[in-house]
């Protein structure tokens, strides 16, 4: 294992749905080879591999919105150092919920799925989860894509083939609660995807986006950042071209990767600056 030095802030990966950590293999090598501790905690029962979650996925169906966001919250809290936090997908939605419990240093959120307030509805991410959205008895069952479905929803700029390597090596199903609470966030008062916008005190926070991403396209995360403009909080917003879904795992992710720790580091070194 790298070492790290102790003078860097910590990070904290947190992967979206439809994956686990293994999901950032690459981005964990590459940070904790600039000397950064590195943590990618599995949602809570997510410890074994790809391959058992998808042998018995009973685990996955149980995981609620709250019993995620719990699970990091207490992670982050025994932490010796108030980490950078990036999430990809539901992770960007873990790392908003997280940011208003008052955790972390600074955040990114990557492809963020929803929260509550989010009104932007593209038909791309309409087809994208479709499948787990069809049948309301799948908000009790662990919900999966066929290659296909993946195939449209994470990895469309990608060939067939290096989209079923991808599916192959990182895919597990979904708690279909997560996916019906998600999209369901703005019909229910006391919704568990609800964040304060207007938050004070709120650490830096970073959107960026695909603009070929169908599942959360770049209007989504838009809409998502500008609900933050009521806040002065530092929130900022970027997107970049050519990028689908599996934007963290896409050849040419290592910029991407680049970028969200030099914002993030930039930031806590800002606001420590300012103590």
């Amino acid at each position: 294992m790298t070492s790290s030095d102790s003078s860097k802030t910590p990070i904290v990966l947190i992967h979206g749905l439809w994956m686990t950590p293994r999901s950032w293999e690459h981005w964990i090598a590459r940070f904790q080879a600039l000397g950064h501790e590195v943590i990618a905690p599995p949602y809570p029962g997510f410890e074994v591999e790809v391959e058992a979650l998808r042998a018995d996925p009973s685990i996955i169906a149980r995981q609620s919105i709250d019993s995620v966001a719990d699970h990091y919250e207490a992670i982050i809290r025994a932490m010796h150092t108030p980490p950078i936090i990036i999430g990809h997908s539901f992770g960007g939605t873990l790392t908003q919920l997280l940011l208003d419990r008052g955790v972390g240093a600074a955040a990114v959120a990557i492809d963020s799925a929803l929260v509550r307030g989010i009104r932007r509805v593209p038909i791309s991410q309409i087809r994208s989860l479709f499948s787990a959205l069809d049948n309301p008895a799948h908000r009790h069952e662990a919900v999966g894509f066929t290659p296909e479905q993946f195939h449209f929803a994470f990895t469309n700029v990608m060939s067939k083939e290096e989209s079923q390597e991808v599916y192959d090596r990182y895919y597990i199903p979904a708690p279909g609660r997560i996916v019906w609470d998600g999209a369901l966030a703005n019909f229910q008062p006391h919704s568990e995807a609800k964040v304060d916008f207007k938050k004070p005190g709120r650490v830096p926070l970073l959107f960026i986006a695909g603009t070929e991403d169908h599942i959360m396209p770049p209007s989504v995360n838009k809409a998502n950042y500008k609900l933050y403009l009521k806040s002065d909080a530092i929130t900022e917003y970027t997107e970049f071209a050519g990028r689908c879904h599996y934007t963290c795992g896409q050849e040419g992710w290592e910029p991407l990767a680049d970028y969200a720790l030099s914002w993030a580091t930039y930031q806590v070194a800002r606001q420590a600056a300012k103590a």
